[in-house]
């Protein structure tokens, strides 16, 4: 008769805790994402109230036209909020390792300054460094969860540890660059969603007829910037993916996000053209935004497997610390 670990269980259960977290932060993007390309960031004018309503107090046949998307919004942001306080205490319960722990209180900090973000968006009419930033934190905030859901994963504690680890200083570079221009790729983005800059080059892939445009206007600039952005993005993909392929075949932890990496750099650039020639439709900009939301997080799992080696938890320390402490007592004839 065989017996399940009651711990083993648990660290199950917070791992599936952290992907629904997880759907419900990519929901909150999307929502966020609608609100923008609806232009319905004043639809509600008050916060933290609705109207004057408590939050989960709004009646729902109110919320029609622009107030639909903003209070939608809110409801869904309440609740990543009230999972992310969950995922702390769940964290503090059951997690061994301290820096997993410490992990789990910077995503609840990012949450609640994402909340205040905001709540100073509305409040002060969409300020464009305010709004910005209230968009890349929400990117950040989910990237923070999936990294919390490799590190809880079965694969991250037994199979990948069992694996060699890799040297290999080529896909080392690209892994930690890779990340680092899809976010700044995504700022430029919201940068330009949030000072109307989507349509200041009206047609795709070429900039008014050419490859390169004739006037520049701080418009423009942002407009054609995310376009060069997104190319630098794309051979980091590419260089990336086809690294991990070419040298690494046999590693299925790099081969998966190798190969979505590629699927969802390709569908960025669909979407964008789209976006473009579709004039901004609100699903399809909308689209483009989770999914660059996607390719982000994508990198960044694939940036925490290659260097899997690097990070060594709690538990590992105690067990090499035991073990340096028994070896000079086996060779001196003293048994434990």
């Amino acid at each position: 008769m065989t017996h399940r670990c009651p711990i083993r269980g648990l660290m199950f259960f917070v791992h599936r805790y952290i992907q629904l977290l997880t759907v419900a932060s990519a929901l909150l993007i999307t929502a966020g994402g609608l609100v923008t390309s609806t232009g319905s960031g004043l639809a509600v004018p008050d916060w933290p109230n609705s109207y004057g309503y408590f939050m989960f107090a709004f009646p729902f046949s109110s919320m029609v036209g622009g107030i639909f998307y903003e209070h939608g919004h809110r409801l869904i942001a309440s609740i990543v909020g009230i999972f992310t306080i969950g995922l702390v205490v769940l964290l503090a319960r059951q997690e061994t390792r301290k820096w997993v722990r410490q992990l789990g209180w910077i995503v609840l900090a990012a949450v609640i300054v994402q909340g205040l973000l905001g709540g100073i968006t509305v409040l002060f009419f969409l300020p464009t460094p305010i709004s910005v930033s209230h968009a890349g934190l929400a990117h950040l905030f989910l990237s923070l969860v999936v990294s919390l859901g490799v590190f809880t994963s079965p694969g991250w504690k037994t199979s990948y540890a069992r694996s060699t680890p890799i040297n290999d200083q080529i896909l080392s570079r690209l892994a930690i660059c890779t990340p680092i221009f899809i976010y700044a790729q995504i700022l430029i983005g919201a940068t330009m969603r949030h000072t109307g800059a989507g349509l200041a080059i009206p047609d795709f892939p070429l900039a008014f007829g050419q490859l390169l445009p004739s006037t520049w206007t701080t418009a423009i600039s942002i407009n054609f910037a995310h376009r060069a952005g997104a190319a630098i993005v794309t051979m980091l993909v590419f260089a990336e993916a086809g690294h991990v392929l070419a040298h690494h075949w046999a590693r299925l932890e790099l081969r998966r996000p190798a190969v979505l990496l590629v699927g969802l750099v390709l569908m960025q650039i669909f979407l964008g053209g789209w976006t473009v020639l579709s004039g901004k439709h609100y699903v399809v900009n909308t689209a483009h935004v989770i999914t660059g939301s996607a390719l982000l997080a994508t990198a960044i799992v694939m940036t925490l497997r290659v260097h899997r080696d690097r990070f060594t938890n709690d538990a590992t320390r105690e067990q090499e610390k035991n073990s340096s402490v028994q070896l000079p007592l086996r060779k001196s004839g003293i048994r434990s």
